[in-house]
Parts: structure tokens; C-alpha cells; sequence
């Protein structure tokens, strides 16, 4: 599960948020175009199935007393499920839009503030989209960015040839075409992976537009708070402020984990991604408790993300101070990964002694 939460995004420097949020409900009708209307995907709330675009703008619009020129009128969110949950779940929008209501709640949840924020404060609209396209700057696009560029010298040339401006074999040229995008890394149903191209398989995700204010246009709910839990003083009185992503993202996991019976393994959960990020150390102590066959999924895992070369630094620290030889640790990864592992498995109980760690 991956959530994404930003401001609006209004001009070039960003340096005013007066706009309306009409462009943005605009680009969320792009897959109804062209679709008979019972396969169109409608606008929905926490309890409406259907809400029209121009509700949307306006009610989103008509929600901002007392903002600041540079105080955005509204936050969105991305909901992305993995393909692994959106296959459990058959792909269905009617659940997900069942998810994305329990997941307001937790939304609301995670504000800190001097009164108890509900989902029937908040003011949002939500919209489930079953397509994404590949975008400039991934890995799979800029792989085969030299391709495509000689690909499209040799079409011009081509066209040249045709015009009479230059001379050539046009079955030649387009027999070096196809060689290129033969050889080209990624393509798709025999055609190269550029800017726009459709990405494969399973790629529902849920959009909500979230107003700043609350449902009364009176109280100002910001997820951009700096501070989880924090208090100002607004008028000579305090004031409690501040919003909890990571209490937000882990809840949104449980959610649907519970909602729908998923087994989320070790390695898929946000605190475990998390603790990975800041506490290696105690990452590699977890997964080396685990039970075995949780371990082998976990190891499977990490073999598909690909473990940083700097983490060998953190492995060696672990074992050294376990007490462990550890000769000629490999530097590929994957080795890494796996001789690691199984070394740190035996010397568990040292390991944890010695570098305090609770598993």
C-alpha cells in the first residue's frame, strides 16, 4: 500500500493557492471520456456513490473562510494498492470505495487536536482510476531513452529518403529499426516503454480531494503539519495542532488488512519498511527472528528490492559486536543478502545482547 499526500500545486513557484480546484477535478475525468456511462467511474463521498464534478468544484471551492493567500485550499491524496492486494480484493471498485470510507476515519484519527476530529468533519471527494502511464523521469523510460533516440533519426531519415533529400535504402533503415527495438530493455506488447505508455496489469488506484477546512468552513485541517503533536498559542490561549502520517499510513495497512482478511507479510509492512530506513541494525535482528517460512519471504523480498552495498557496513557491525567470524562477506547483493541472513540467524541471542536490541 502506498499513500501520497500533497498541497495543492497552483503557478510556477507554487506562490499562490487561489486557484480553483477545477483543472485538477478536470484531469480526474480524463478516463470517462469516451466510456458508456455505466463504466464510468463517479465522484464519491462518505455517503454518496455519485457526486457530479461541478458539486466537486464547488463545494471544494465555497471552503476556504479565512485562508491565506498561501494556505492551499485543499490536499490530495493518493491511495495505491499493490497488485498482490488489488488481486485479493478482485480488482473490485465497490470495495475499495468501501476502504477508502473506513480510511477517512482513520484520516480524521490521526489530526491531534483540542477536540476529537471525526470523518464527518472532513470534507472530501474521492475517485477511483484504473489506469497509469509510464512518466519521463522512471528508470524503465530513461533505459530506453538511446534507443528511441536513434530510432527517431532513422524515421527521419526514412521520411527524407521518401522526399527525395536524401539517399538510402528504406528496407535497410527499417530493418535497423526493428533491431533497436529488439534490442531496447523494456517494451510492451512489442512496443517500446516511453512517456504516456500504459503500464501493465492490475493499476487501480483512489484519488481524494481533501478540503483544508472542515465541513463548516470553520476549523483548519492541515496533514501538512510539520509536528505530530504540537501546541501554539493562538490569541493568548493554547492550542493543540499537528497531524500523524506515520500513525496514518501504519493504520491505513491495518485497515484494509482487516477489512479484508490479507496476510501482509513482514517485509510490505510500513513500520517494518520504516524501521529499515532508520534502524537497520534492529531490521536485520527482526527479520532474522522470524519464523522460518516468514523469513524465506522476507529474505525473497529483500532479493527483489535490491539491498544498498553500505548495508554489508551495518551487517559486519551486527556480527562483530555478536561475536561472529564472518570472512569474505561477498559484496553482490544478493549473496549478501542470503550469507548474511543465515549467519546472523546463528549468533541471534549474542547479537541481540550485545547491541540491546529488543525482538
Amino acid at each position: 500500500m502506498h499513500i501520497n499526500i500533497t498541497p495543492q500545486k497552483i503557478g510556477p513557484q507554487h506562490e499562490t493557492y487561489n486557484s480553483s480546484v477545477t483543472d485538477y477535478v478536470n484531469y480526474l475525468e480524463k478516463e470517462n471520456e469516451g466510456k458508456h456511462p455505466e463504466l464510468q467511474e463517479h465522484f464519491f463521498d462518505q455517503n454518496n456513490d455519485q457526486v457530479s464534478p461541478e458539486t466537486v468544484i464547488s463545494e471544494i471551492d465555497g471552503n476556504t473562510k479565512k485562508l491565506k493567500k498561501r494556505d492551499p485550499k485543499f490536499y490530495s491524496i493518493v491511495v495505491s494498492p499493490s497488485a498482490k492486494e488489488l488481486k485479493h480484493i478482485n480488482n473490485d471498485p465497490a470495495l475499495l470505495r468501501a476502504y477508502t470510507r473506513e480510511l477517512m476515519k482513520d484520516y480524521a484519527a490521526s489530526f491531534y487536536r483540542d477536540r476529537t476530529v471525526t470523518v464527518d468533519d472532513i470534507k472530501y471527494y474521492a475517485k477511483i482510476e484504473h489506469e497509469r502511464s509510464f512518466r519521463g523521469f522512471e528508470n524503465r523510460v530513461q533505459e530506453n531513452a538511446p534507443y528511441r533516440k536513434q530510432i527517431a533519426k532513422l524515421q527521419n531519415d526514412m521520411a527524407k529518403v521518401r522526399r527525395g533529400e536524401l539517399e538510402g535504402d528504406l528496407k535497410k533503415i527499417q530493418q535497423k529499426i526493428d533491431r533497436l527495438v529488439a534490442e531496447a530493455p523494456h517494451k510492451i506488447n512489442g512496443k517500446l516503454v516511453t512517456e504516456g505508455t500504459k503500464k501493465e496489469g492490475f493499476q487501480t488506484h483512489v484519488h481524494i480531494i481533501v478540503s483544508r477546512k472542515d465541513v463548516t468552513n470553520t476549523y483548519s485541517l492541515s496533514p501538512n503539519a510539520q509536528h505530530k503533536k504540537n501546541v501554539t498559542i493562538l490569541n493568548g490561549k493554547e492550542q493543540k495542532q499537528g497531524f500523524d502520517r506515520n500513525q496514518f499510513f501504519d493504520a491505513a495497512e491495518q485497515r484494509f488488512d482487516k477489512l479484508f482478511g490479507y496476510q501482509r507479510n513482514f517485509i510490505d509492512r510500513y513500520n517494518n519498511k520504516n524501521l529499515y530506513q532508520k534502524d537497520p541494525i534492529k531490521f536485520f535482528a527482526l527479520v532474522a527472528g522470524l519464523p522460518t517460512n516468514q523469513r524465506g519471504l522476507a529474505l525473497k523480498s529483500l532479493y527483489k528490492m535490491g539491498i544498498p552495498t553500505n548495508q554489508k557496513g551495518v551487517a559486519l557491525k551486527l556480527f562483530h559486536k555478536s561475536g561472529l567470524n564472518v570472512p569474505n562477506i561477498p559484496t553482490n547483493k544478493v549473496q549478501l543478502a542470503m550469507k548474511a541472513f543465515n549467519q546472523l540467524k546463528k549468533g541471534m541471542k549474542r547479537a541481540v545482547e550485545a547491541s540491546s536490541i529488543g525482538v
